[in-house]
């Protein structure tokens, strides 16, 4: 990954969200929510379909208007300044969009133009894997490059905060966990990462701390370790049987580590 100049705050709320609310129809889809999230850190925002995970990311992203509460992203108020907020974030969404008959290397460099920056893109399609594809068309890349690249191109400008909308949904296990690798990547670069999934075991690898939303509400928030423990001290049980491994790694063993693209 490009190096970023990072003497941070740990500690520092880099995100706050206070009452922030979203109507559709006049009934709430995001019903009065208020979090932090930490500079540097992975913040997971996890419910099923419909809990308001999507709707609440575009909100912090500028994407949609804000019809209760704020938003801070570094101290600027989302509603009030969003050309300064678009300057500050990177978003990985759900499907990127490319133009198709575009070199991967003018992708990254129209990207990057768009933010006022130069850069090399070759240095930056290696940091994703995609080195090799750098005079490909972006029709030729599979989902796994593609999302990958959206990655690359959402970072040309230096982003204080990444948003990963459910980045591997639909990717095969060697992509998963190159994704995974490139998020631990992202945060060591002192990035704030906030993403939502519906793989929870992706949630309680990658994720410092998880909000659980439903029907628009925040209903739990703390680390993942803690939330299991505080369910396992309400008393519940299941059948269990300890094993080292699980299928994906016998199918990541038998395979190869290496992407399949």
């Amino acid at each position: 990954m490009q190096q970023l100049c990072y003497s941070g705050d740990m500690n520092k709320a880099i995100l706050t969200v206070t009452d922030l609310t979203k109507l559709y129809d006049d009934k709430p889809v995001v019903d009065g929510i208020s979090f932090t999230v930490k500079q540097g850190e992975v913040f997971g925002i996890l419910g099923p379909n419909g809990a308001g995970k999507t709707t609440t990311l575009e909100m912090i992203e500028t994407m949609r208007p804000i019809d209760g509460g704020s938003v801070l992203v570094d101290g600027i108020d989302v509603a009030k300044n969003p050309d300064a907020i678009k300057r500050i974030i990177g978003v990985q969404p759900q499907s990127a969009a490319f133009q198709e008959k575009t070199k991967l290397t003018e992708i990254i460099e129209m990207f990057s133009a768009a933010y006022g920056e130069r850069v090399e893109p070759i240095k930056f399609l290696e940091d994703v894997d995609l080195a090799e594809k750098a005079n490909s068309y972006a029709e030729q890349l599979s989902g796994g490059q593609r999302q990958r690249l959206s990655i690359a191109a959402a970072l040309v400008h230096n982003p204080k905060v990444f948003f990963m909308d459910e980045p591997t949904t639909g990717l095969d296990p060697q992509a998963r966990r190159n994704l995974w690798d490139l998020t631990r990547a992202i945060q060591k670069r002192g990035v704030t990462v906030l993403l939502t999934t519906h793989y929870l075991d992706e949630a309680e690898i990658l994720c410092d701390r998880v909000a659980i939303m439903d029907r628009g509400k925040i209903i739990a928030l703390d680390t993942p370790k803690n939330l299991i423990s505080q369910l396992l001290k309400r008393g519940f049980k299941k059948d269990t049987t300890v094993q080292q491994a699980n299928l994906e790694d016998v199918f990541i063993d038998l395979t190869g580590k290496g992407l399949r693209d």
